[in-house]
């Protein structure tokens, strides 16, 4: 075993949680029975990194070998670093037409010809998911594994996600994408978090669809007695009012959960008695940032509550209506992010 292969089979074991350490090495189905009663996973994780080391060496397991359990451990935990959503455009005639093999033998051929060298390992998923993983290299150096750019991709949909990609790697990558998908061209989708599932939801269109007509008449479904008071029921009539609205902004379902919502603003600076500024030609700018562990649900709860006023701006129900979280708004009115920052390295 090469040194690269050792450390990052230490990092790895590091990586993986005690609990889940067990589970994983099963679902990676390379170690036999014997091996596996060998393994004592109440001991600590540098005298299992040892063991798994030694079992390396007997088997001459190579890199390969590893990435496999690298890759086992990814897909049943991708919420292991910042996701951002990518577009395909354009799709050729036989977009649809593209299958596994296919894509397989194009991505690895088209990326091979742009940089070399580069390791590429492609693996399906059981819901449908291409999962790819790249280890980039350069004209002086092997590819670096401890660095590893994730892909996931569904067949017959025009949507990518990508995790731990690099400015410089991007074009090699989109390029590859594009003619192995047989598409056109490919773009920032503006939509981004730190977990998979919850922004494949939402440019999937995989969650409780908002409906506006669904809870046109919330105040007949409140019983109210008799004896309450006016005041009562028109704090009642105001809560029903508000929940009303949220609803028809967020929906009543479980919402994904972004982690975060970005809003670039670019205006002009307008005071008459101040010429100087007014004539500035470059607008100003600043950012708002909003950040949550659900930031749809909190959104939706503080509508619901009060906290947030009613009815609720389009500035944050276009998240799900326009599956974006990254906006600039102008002098214009409110826009899609041109370019979105991705600090994926």
């Amino acid at each position: 075993m090469d040194e690269s292969t050792k450390q990052l089979l230490q990092r790895l074991v590091r990586r993986i949680p005690a609990q889940m350490l067990r589970a994983t090495l099963d679902k990676w189905g390379r170690l036999t029975a014997e091996q596996r009663t060998c393994m004592d996973f109440t001991q600590p994780k540098w005298t299992l990194t040892e063991k798994l080391l030694d079992i390396f060496e007997e088997n001459g397991w190579t890199m390969k070998h590893l990435t496999e359990l690298e890759m086992t451990y990814i897909i049943d935990n991708p919420n292991q670093g910042m996701w951002y959503a990518l577009q395909l455009m354009d799709p050729e005639d036989d977009a649809h037409t593209v299958e596994l093999t296919q894509l397989k033998e194009q991505f690895k051929s088209h990326l091979s010809e742009l940089v070399r060298p580069v390791s590429v390992k492609i693996k399906k998923h059981t819901d449908e998911a291409i999962w790819i993983r790249i280890a980039w290299g350069d004209n002086f150096s092997r590819p670096n594994h401890l660095k590893p750019t994730y892909v996931v991709h569904h067949l017959q949909t025009p949507y990518v996600f990508v995790m731990s990609l690099t400015s410089k790697q991007k074009p090699l990558l989109y390029q590859a994408l594009v003619l192995s998908t047989r598409y056109q061209a490919i773009k920032d989708a503006n939509l981004s978090g730190r977990k998979l599932t919850a922004i494949r939801d939402v440019l999937m269109r995989q969650y409780q669809q908002v409906f506006a007509t669904r809870y046109s008449s919330p105040l007949a479904e409140i019983n109210l007695p008799d004896s309450n008071p006016n005041i009562e029921r028109e704090e009642a009539e105001i809560a029903a009012n508000r929940l009303q609205m949220a609803c028809e902004a967020f929906g009543d379902g479980t919402l994904p959960q972004l982690q975060t919502a970005v809003y670039k603003l670019e205006t002009k600076f307008r005071d008459n008695t101040n010429k100087t500024m007014t004539e500035h030609e470059a607008p100003f700018r600043c950012l708002v940032k909003f950040a949550s562990t659900n930031l749809l649900e909190s959104f939706r709860h503080c509508a619901c509550s009060g906290i947030a006023s009613t009815p609720v701006t389009p500035l944050l129900s276009s998240i799900l209506l326009k599956g974006r979280n990254h906006f600039v708004i102008t002098d214009n009115g409110p826009g899609l992010a041109s370019q979105t920052q991705q600090s994926q390295n």
